[in-house]
């Protein structure tokens, strides 16, 4: 049982989700940052001086030894901006990869022959021995 353990966890597959998983993770903080420190100030700013992270409805007010019970949409919004702007970002990176795909796949068929060029190759080579 450990040997097929061993086996499933070194396998190229497992390595690579984890891998993944670790730089999607530090990906996330970094887009995270992005949105928060830089882009939602600057969209507060446009929209006059207004920080999502501070809009909310206030259900009951704090009062003595009770918290405040609100409905916080403004950090709703501050996830779904975060949000929109992860998947656009894995979106073009995605695309991005893709295009160096297909180009590395054209030239691997650029670089081999045509079937027909290999027939009439072979046939040669036959011929030539035959003689």
């Amino acid at each position: 049982m450990l040997k097929e353990f061993k086996e499933f966890a070194l396998k190229g597959n497992v390595v690579d989700l984890a891998v993944g998983v670790i730089i999607g993770a530090a990906f996330g903080k970094i887009v995270t940052s992005l949105v928060e420190d830089i882009l939602m100030p600057i969209l507060g700013i446009l929209i006059g001086g207004v920080n999502f992270s501070d809009l909310k409805i206030v259900i009951t007010p704090a009062s003595g030894d009770t918290a405040e019970a609100a409905l916080r949409y403004g950090a709703f919004i501050q996830s779904i901006f975060d949000f929109v702007i992860i998947a656009f970002s894995i979106f073009m990176f995605i695309k991005l990869l893709n295009s160096f795909k297909k180009k590395e796949e054209k030239e691997a068929q650029e670089k081999q022959p045509e079937e027909n060029i290999v027939l009439l190759t072979e046939i040669r080579d036959l011929l030539k021995e035959k003689k």
